[in-house]
């Protein structure tokens, strides 16, 4: 499926910004099952200074210095994306979730996708006793890895509430998993907290979502940026996206923008301002098919 990807990001801030420097994480790049055609990114005001380059996991990152007083930042991303629909294997035809911990314990690889960057606790996620154990009920000895985690993704879906508002991109997994409510990021880290509490290895993913299909309800986290979980497999299955926001597979209607160990690592938008008072954050993301490939 080609898709049309429009996202706006602005800030308003509560007094004049004299200087800033911002990293973004904002334009896609080619994965596996994943091809950029085009991708341009509109900053305003003008930055003085702009470099791009890639972090360790293979995330374009752009580098921005502004130093023109200003009140209102603006970003625009435009893309057009061809996303593959790669059929993952049967659940129960995947190893049993104690080969995969072993395996991947045992693991010398330490490239970006080694599944040794993706085991142990992170900026934004704890391995909390409490989350470790509601997951375990999905991981009974012998079950294959993504029978077991898909099953712990559905359970997700059904046990908490989505609720704009009810979390903040700092809430922590064993806060958002004590409310049993929040948005797609806390949905991700507390399914990566409960497998990484495993021996497990899960990564977290942020991108995009299918704004609408025809005679389907629409699914959470479209409209804006959403984030869901890669769990590995094993050495032979290797990572598969789950998205526990909405219960399914990340399949063609998900659109990798970059890949992390938790937000912390690919935040959209970090940085440094020179200014006094609030800020206020308005973000709109349309994704509109504009074809099948071929």
């Amino acid at each position: 499926m080609i898709y049309d990807v429009r996202q706006v990001t602005a800030y308003s801030y509560g007094s004049k910004v004299t200087y800033a420097h911002h990293v973004l994480r904002l334009t896609p790049i080619d994965r596996p099952g994943q091809r950029v055609h085009a991708a341009v990114l509109d900053i305003a005001p003008l930055p003085v200074e702009r470099r791009e380059g890639q972090d360790f996991f293979g995330n374009r990152v752009i580098w921005i210095t502004i130093d023109e007083p200003h009140q209102v930042l603006t970003i625009k991303v435009a893309a057009r994306i061809t996303v593959e629909s790669v059929e993952p294997p049967r659940p129960e035809q995947t190893p049993p979730w104690e080969v995969v911990r072993e395996e991947a314990l045992s693991t010398t690889d330490l490239g970006p996708r080694s599944p040794a960057h993706f085991l142990f606790p992170s900026r934004q996620v704890s391995l909390d006793p409490e989350i470790r154990a509601y997951a375990a009920e999905s991981f009974a000895p012998g079950r294959a890895m993504l029978d077991a985690a898909t099953e712990l993704m559905r359970r997700i879906k059904s046990d908490f509430v989505y609720e704009i508002g009810a979390t903040t991109v700092s809430t922590t997994p064993p806060m958002s998993f004590a409310l049993r409510r929040g948005v797609c990021q806390d949905f991700a880290h507390i399914m990566i907290s409960g497998l990484r509490g495993l021996g497990l290895p899960a990564a977290y993913v942020s991108g995009y979502l299918r704004t609408s299909r025809p005679g389907t309800p629409r699914l959470e986290g479209s409209d804006a940026m959403h984030a869901w979980a890669m769990v590995w497999c094993g050495e032979q299955a290797g990572w598969y996206g789950l998205d526990p926001t909405n219960a399914v597979p990340a399949g063609e209607d998900h659109i990798v923008l970059a890949i992390g160990r938790d937000y912390a690592d690919i935040a959209p938008i970090d940085g440094v301002i020179f200014a006094a008072g609030g800020q206020k954050l308005d973000v709109g993301v349309a994704v509109t098919p504009v074809s099948s490939p071929g």
